[in-house]
């Protein structure tokens, strides 16, 4: 299923950007672009639009004040230089935030919310018992990989670097274990130490404060063990 957007920019610079980001992705499409906001109603009103990607100082009409006019459910980024309206975009329910320049890495973490949400919309759950197909994008030398959630068996922390577990292979990853837990599904993976979140259905066994994870012994930490082994056990 692809994603479909549109960008609202006028700076033809910022709105390039934005494009050349999401041609490393295959699943979105970009349907067209405008240089101000009244240009773009006809689109939103009329074509399927999964996530509008949206700057807030434009000519003709505010992207804040675009965004109180539409009535279509379509997910909205803000693209601003401006951090000043950040909390006032968010009162309008925007799904993220981004500050120009935006990093590449930061726009991963976009594209990763926007995948997942717009797949939730459209009834493709992340649920572990039912969709093997739910899956994240993450940088691996220099390359964009798709790990699928149900491939990861866990995630081990290296300094500023994560350890990606998975059943086909492990991915070192420039990120730290609590950005890429945050990313996650919360009904499918669990932090149990400072170093380690793990996939719930891969634990195989549980032994004093030890999960065992295809042979792997996994720490549970102290502040941790109560609720983690509530979970893990499914004990109410």
């Amino acid at each position: 299923m692809n994603i479909k957007c549109i960008i609202i920019d006028d700076e033809p610079l910022a709105s390039k950007i934005i494009q050349n980001y999401l041609l490393e992705f295959q699943h979105f499409d970009v349907i067209a672009t405008f240089n101000n906001p009244i240009k773009a109603m006809v689109a939103l009103e009329t074509l399927d639009i999964d996530v509008v990607f949206l700057d807030i100082n434009m000519p003709k009409m505010n992207g804040l004040d675009f965004v109180r006019t539409i009535t279509t459910k379509t997910n909205i980024i803000i693209t601003t230089a401006y951090r000043e309206y950040a909390v006032e975009s968010f009162d309008l329910d925007v799904l993220d935030y981004l500050i120009k320049p935006i990093p590449f890495n930061r726009f991963l973490k976009t594209v990763n919310k926007v995948t997942q949400r717009v797949h939730l919309q459209k009834g493709i759950t992340k649920n572990r018992d039912t969709n093997t197909d739910s899956y994240i994008f993450l940088k691996v030398d220099k390359k964009l990989i798709k790990i699928k959630f149900n491939d990861i068996l866990y995630i081990e922390s290296l300094k500023d670097y994560i350890q990606i577990h998975t059943v086909i292979g492990n991915y070192l990853v420039h990120k730290s274990l609590t950005s890429i837990t945050e990313e996650l599904p919360k009904k499918q993976f669990l932090r149990i130490h400072r170093s380690y979140t793990i996939a719930i259905d891969k634990v195989i066994s549980v032994e004093g404060n030890l999960v065992e994870i295809k042979a792997k012994k996994i720490p549970i930490g102290r502040k941790y063990v109560n609720q983690a082994k509530k979970i893990i056990l499914n004990i109410d």
